[in-house]
């Protein structure tokens, strides 16, 4: 039977392969050590946990919710930004709630896109910020790029070589995968460049919160001007440690947030309430919980950049996110990085994900997830200095070693 057009448009979703050797493996009874899902492992602070307790007790609760999020929920979340960013936003016309900022960039694409717009896109990239709006019928021109000097000429040139001309941009800096993090003033630049060219700027800030030196990375809305043709997305997965929540915001630009609130008018009821209110006392906290947070996520870094170079695999030390993006060891680099997360399965017991899963321009780099223990972190390295120690003896080389898995 044939494909159904959409989803003749996506490829084959790489990491599922991954996920079904991974599933095969621990059937065998391996115990396998799981770097590859971004799922965070710890656990939501308590007090968030006893807010939703106390608020779901309340059977008025349980009625359907309010799709752009509940009026104390918007509230919280523009005080977070006025604290955080001194970003002032207007509660009622430029925040809506999202379920995670996953499903508000799809939602986006969804309200915004014709068929056959350009949208530019960095490559390497979160696989929604391209495929959401290839599902909605637009055309992606990827950008081998990072934030500095050549971002600009490489905008320049897409929107020289794009007909029709691009209608969006799309920022994640903190990046996942790669990390990189964007300072204020390439912001500035990017958002005179998106004004000139009539450009709307769709900025992923879902790791802001999880950085590992003195300087907060900053968002795109605090330059000045940047809310006449931007939207930002945050989530609160990673930064409280609620992933199963389901809890995000878009905020910005008005028109894009009526367009995105008037879709997800069709398509939900928004987040549970519970869940709304316990989220709003985590965002009108004092911060604690995300200084805990990312207190674990830099040690966890630190032992993982330490112990896998004492294993032989050199893994740069990511300055933010919960993810290390690392070159594949130059023995194994032509097999691609698909090829080698199956490897590390099958030989090492560790699970990764495989950095063409994030674009073609990722196949030489695999992503390490930062949500296994200090001491499964450790074992992680000692079976990989294992499996490098043993491919290293071998007469033959790495190539019939994959080409007989």
């Amino acid at each position: 039977m044939e494909e159904f057009h959409k989803v003749r448009r996506l490829p084959p979703y790489v990491f599922e392969q991954v996920n079904r050797l991974k599933a095969s493996a621990r059937s065998r009874g391996a115990d396998i050590i799981d770097l590859g899902m971004g799922n965070p492992d710890l656990p939501t602070p308590k007090a968030i946990v006893d807010k939703l307790c106390e608020v779901v007790r309340d059977p008025r609760t349980h009625r359907y919710s309010s799709s752009r999020g509940i009026p104390g929920l918007r509230r919280a979340q523009a005080a977070y930004y006025a604290r955080r960013f001194g970003v002032k936003l207007d509660p009622d016309s430029q925040i809506v709630a999202t379920l995670g900022s996953k499903e508000g960039f799809a939602n986006m694409a969804q309200a915004i896109t014709a068929p056959g717009d350009v949208v530019l896109c960095p490559d390497p990239t979160y696989p929604i910020h391209a495929f959401g709006f290839i599902m909605s019928g637009g055309v992606i021109r990827s950008m081998q790029v990072e934030p500095d000097d050549g971002f600009i000429p490489a905008l320049e040139r897409g929107v020289r070589h794009s007909i029709p001309k691009p209608l969006a941009l799309i920022l994640n800096y903190p990046s996942n995968p790669t990390a990189q993090v964007a300072s204020l003033d390439f912001y500035k630049d990017v958002v005179a460049f998106a004004k000139k060219n009539d450009i709307i700027i769709l900025s992923d800030l879902a790791y802001s919160e999880i950085y590992f030196d003195d300087n907060p990375p900053p968002s795109v809305l605090q330059v000045p001007g940047a809310i006449d043709c931007a939207v930002e997305f945050t989530s609160m997965s990673k930064s409280f440690s609620m992933p199963g929540w389901r809890m995000g915001f878009a905020v910005g630009n008005e028109r894009l947030i009526a367009a995105l609130t008037r879709v997800k008018s069709y398509l939900d009821y928004g987040a549970f309430t519970p869940i709304q209110v316990a989220a709003s006392a985590a965002l009108n906290g004092d911060g604690s919980d995300i200084a805990e947070v990312r207190d674990v996520y830099r040690k966890r870094r630190d032992i993982m950049v330490d112990s896998f170079a004492r294993a032989g695999w050199n893994v740069p030390a990511p300055p933010a996110t919960m993810f290390a993006w690392a070159p594949i060891p130059e023995p194994f680099r032509h097999l691609g990085s698909l090829e080698f997360s199956k490897l590390l399965i099958e030989h090492a017991d560790v699970a990764v994900a495989p950095g063409i899963g994030f674009g073609e321009h990722g196949d030489d780099y695999v992503r390490l997830a930062l949500v296994e223990n200090e001491h499964r972190i450790r074992q992680a390295a000692r079976n990989v200095k294992r499996f490098l120690t043993s491919v290293a003896k071998q007469s033959d080389n790495v190539v019939s070693l994959a080409a007989h898995r």
